[in-house]
């Protein structure tokens, strides 16, 4: 599963071209694509990080690291998936970093995603749904999304976000309309981000193998 990681990661540098600030996502695959950033780091202006993980390695690798508000819109957004669907609707979220990598996916003109093959899914749902939540409404949040989807949030006790949130993982969801529930867990007070990139979804899938596949 690892080469196939590397793969979709190594594959991913196709799209980075010389002079561009480049958005860096979360997670074991975008790992990959960081150290591959690292071998190229002359050719390109810097990155915008969605993540403190993700920030020490590019500082590792001597790339500079530019803030977001600085920089304005992103030409490219590199990050990986807990999910993908045929449609590019992802579920995100499983490294905790999802409201980062919401902002800076909104941000950027083309959104690559890295995956490796068993990240594909017919239907989203089987990952659990991260949702990143205002400490003081855990569990008016938990009931909300209990009585709207029938879905079993758990808090994901011991971790807090970046953003000093804590997160919710709802389990036994079959989210057949990504799209509508995005948007209704969206308006649940409490609420700071949910971890389905569906209204924004990923402008290309690469899913990594011998040879990557490219999904438009």
């Amino acid at each position: 599963m690892s080469e196939s990681k590397r793969l979709a990661g190594e594959k991913a540098i196709e799209f980075v071209e010389d002079g561009m600030v480049v958005g860096v996502g979360t997670g074991s695959t975008v790992a990959y694509f960081i150290d591959a950033l690292g071998r190229i780091r002359d050719r390109i202006a810097g990155a915008v990080s969605s993540s403190e993980q993700s920030t020490q390695q590019l500082r590792r690798l001597g790339i500079e690291i530019l803030d977001l508000n600085a920089t304005g819109p992103l030409p490219l957004y590199v990050d990986g998936a807990d999910e993908c669907d045929p449609r590019r609707c992802l579920i995100k979220g499983g490294g905790a970093a999802l409201t980062r990598e919401k902002i800076i996916a909104e941000a950027s003109e083309t959104f690559v995603c890295i995956i490796d093959p068993a990240k594909q899914v017919d239907v989203l749902g089987r990952f659990p749904l991260p949702v990143e939540v205002i400490p003081m409404a855990r569990s008016l949040v938990g009931r909300e999304i209990l009585a709207r989807t029938g879905g079993q949030p758990v808090w994901r006790e011991g971790v807090v976000t970046d953003n000093g949130n804590l997160v919710l993982d709802v389990h036994n969801l079959r989210i057949t309309d990504p799209v509508a529930l995005e948007r209704e867990l969206n308006q649940i007070p409490g609420v700071v981000s949910v971890g389905l990139f569906a209204r924004r979804p990923a402008d290309v899938v690469i899913v990594g193998g011998q040879p990557p596949q490219i999904l438009r």
